[in-house]
């Protein structure tokens, strides 16, 4: 009876042993799935968005275009070049972090100015932003006006001193194209070409592309960009 029993209690604690072994392992690889995936989800995100400011960067946007090309029939779409007037001024004033603060700042304005509007934003490096925007019943002019409105709004920002307020301008370039148009050398560089108009105007403003229009005689307001160095170098927008 003795071993009987004996036999019967060494069964059932293998049996559970097992059980909680495989419990153990289930956890084990359900934990692992998790980080792999948490850590999968971060590195995309990373790849197609702005450390700094949270937005899209350059490879986002591509990505988002390439979504909306593909999404069924050639549509019209506004794509919007912003550059800030008097970013450098205000880094030489003020410093780094408060160029950073500006940046921050804008950038949710123009995030949520875009997301009001269905389309998506992205900075695309130092104190440039591009915008992807359906036309729908959007006027384009009144559109643009809120998107210069909402630059040239004060901003605190934490000066090497302590708090300022700044206020800087923007420059839009704007071009209605088709969706399917590739949004790196036709889209940007037609609304690239516009907001250098806007540059050589004196900025704050907004100007629309039309056709055959060309890029204006200017001396660089702060030497010659990479992009504008790339142009130079490829023929070609980057």
């Amino acid at each position: 009876m003795f071993t009987t029993l004996l036999v019967i209690a060494t069964i059932v604690a293998a049996t559970l042993g097992a059980g909680v072994g495989y419990r153990l392992a289930y956890l084990a690889a359900r934990s692992t799935t998790n980080r792999l995936r948490a850590e999968l989800a971060d590195a995309a995100w990373q790849l197609t968005h702005d450390p700094l400011t949270g937005l899209l960067n350059r490879t986002g946007l591509r990505t988002v275009h390439t979504a909306i090309a593909a999404s069924g029939e050639p549509q019209p779409i506004i794509v919007m070049l912003i550059d800030l007037d008097q970013f450098k001024e205000v880094n030489d004033t003020h410093g780094h972090d408060a160029g950073d603060d500006l940046l921050m700042e804008v950038a949710d304005r123009l995030g949520q100015l875009a997301d009001a509007h269905g389309g998506s934003i992205a900075r695309l490096s130092g104190d440039e932003f591009a915008a992807i925007l359906p036309v729908r019943h959007h006027g384009i002019t009144a559109l643009a006006d809120l998107f210069n409105t909402v630059v040239a709004a004060p901003v605190e920002v934490h000066a090497d001193s302590g708090p300022v307020t700044v206020t800087v301008t923007a420059s839009l370039g704007i071009a209605t194209v088709a969706s399917t148009d590739p949004v790196q050398d036709v889209a940007l560089h037609l609304a690239d070409t516009a907001m250098y108009h806007a540059k050589h105007q004196g900025g704050d403003r907004h100007i629309l592309y039309v056709p055959g229009m060309t890029m204006p005689d200017r001396t660089p307001r702060r030497g010659p960009r990479l992009r504008d160095l790339r142009r130079d170098q490829r023929g070609s927008a980057e």
